[in-house]
């Protein structure tokens, strides 16, 4: 009888800590929504207010195909899109195959002693970095020891330095999502090394990779203290050199070495001048940076959903 008791006893604790660790997850849980919706309302207010002030200047088609000007009705985005898109072309080329290729290496191929692991604890370190100082480290090498000057190249490559411990980070962690029945499975069947990283790793990690990669751009886009640190114009009433001509080889080379500014940069310009209506024109290309920001996280969801079930479905 004692025995029984003290069953039904146990049974009753048993019960009331997992009722007790229920009402606990549901007090986090509701904690971690009403914060991620207070985070959420704070940027869609901000986002609307931009749009409110700069809803004149988005519907303007030459807000968008005029260069900066002394007077705020005037004065469009042309030469700060077109530059963003030219940095960041080199920002790209310069991080992510360089990214990519690190973190495939040091996942699969670099043995596990201290040299990689001080490898590894600097790279995650360089992820949490502050910006300005690979502005500073960009102003050093690029501007006084290589002499590259403050143009479209410097920046592009300031930022891929900036992106290149962020596409480390989240390739190694895609990767390492992989399971190791797939690597094993390959090996069964007599798969090299190489081909177990190409053809099976690598192709069921391309989703994460991909975010990774997208939403290190994002943050590029919308740098501002590396590009002021290395002198970005904060007016340029031309645009640079096409990278493409209609003569042979039809590539061109000059517009790297073109002076330039980026969306962040004019914004700021107008920021800085008195003028309510300049206020305008910033709070419009704010509103667009958010866009662009958006749609390219929006890009990288979509793209892992569709690899995903690519795979799923093979």
């Amino acid at each position: 009888m004692n025995k029984q008791a003290s069953t039904l006893s146990n049974l009753d604790e048993v019960r009331a800590m997992i009722k007790r660790h229920k009402m606990n997850d549901a007090i986090f849980s509701g904690v971690g929504l009403v914060c991620i919706m207070l985070v959420l309302l704070t940027l869609l207010a901000l986002f609307i207010d931009l749009i409110i002030d700069g809803y004149p200047k988005l519907l303007s088609y030459e807000f968008f195909s005029s260069f900066p000007s002394r007077r705020a009705s005037q004065a469009g985005l042309l030469s700060a899109l077109v530059g963003s898109a030219l940095v960041m072309i080199i920002t790209f080329l310069s991080a992510v195959p360089m990214g990519v290729a690190a973190a495939i290496y040091l996942e699969e191929y670099a043995p596990k002693n201290w040299f990689t692991e001080v490898i590894e604890i600097n790279v995650t370190n360089l992820a949490a970095v502050p910006s300005i100082i690979y502005g500073l480290l960009a102003l050093g090498l690029f501007i006084y020891i290589l002499d590259f000057g403050t143009s479209i190249l410097t920046a592009g490559l300031t930022l891929g330095l900036l992106i290149l411990p962020v596409v480390i980070v989240a390739t190694r962690e895609a990767i390492r999502g992989i399971p190791v029945a797939i690597r094993e499975a390959a090996y069964a069947v007599g798969a090299t090394k190489w081909q177990v990283v190409s053809q099976h790793v690598v192709r069921y990690a391309t989703g994460g990779i991909l975010t990774g990669v997208i939403i290190g751009m994002a943050r590029a886009i919308g740098e501002t203290a590396p590009v002021i640190t290395i002198g970005a114009l904060t007016f340029i009433a031309f645009l640079p050199p096409s990278p493409i001509t209609t003569t042979p080889p039809f590539l061109n080379f000059d517009w790297l070495w073109s002076g330039f500014t980026v969306l962040p940069i004019q914004m700021f310009s107008w920021l800085s001048r008195p003028s309510p209506e300049f206020h305008v024109n910033a709070a419009a290309a704010g509103a667009i940076i958010i866009i662009v920001t958006l749609l390219m996280n929006g890009v990288a969801i979509k793209m892992r959903y569709n690899i995903r079930k690519k795979i799923k479905w093979q």
